[in-house]
């Protein structure tokens, strides 16, 4: 996390106003929100994956991860052999753009997306 001129980059600011190790802040963005997805600045999968999700009407919250402690602690939240991109559905690891792509062709996304109220219609 860098800090410039008291503006913190990089994941949400502690709620408690403490620091978070990553792997707790990830847990609680997972927690958090209906819809995360966990990726370096500028990927290009990161983007087809919003833009999917969007056109089912599903709005991801997109967590930028700076440095190589943020992007091991998001492929750990994922389970095991997790990479960033991170997909995550109602807390639950769904995978990158493999999975979310499987989920859509088999007709479980949007059904997923309505459980954990994710859908904006």
């Amino acid at each position: 996390m860098q800090a410039v001129a008291g503006i913190r980059r990089g994941l949400t600011i502690d709620p408690a106003g403490e620091n978070e190790a990553p792997a707790e802040r990830f847990g609680r963005l997972v927690r958090e929100s209906p819809v995360v997805i966990f990726a370096r600045r500028g990927c290009y999968m990161a983007h087809v994956m919003k833009s999917l999700l969007a056109a089912v009407g599903a709005h991801a919250t997109v967590i930028e991860l700076e440095g190589a402690a943020e992007e091991l602690a998001a492929a750990e939240a994922g389970g095991q052999n997790a990479a960033v991109p991170a997909l995550f559905v109602g807390g639950a690891p769904v995978g990158g753009l493999e999975g979310l792509m499987g989920l859509h062709l088999s007709g479980r996304l949007v059904p997923r997306l309505r459980e954990v109220g994710a859908l904006c219609v």
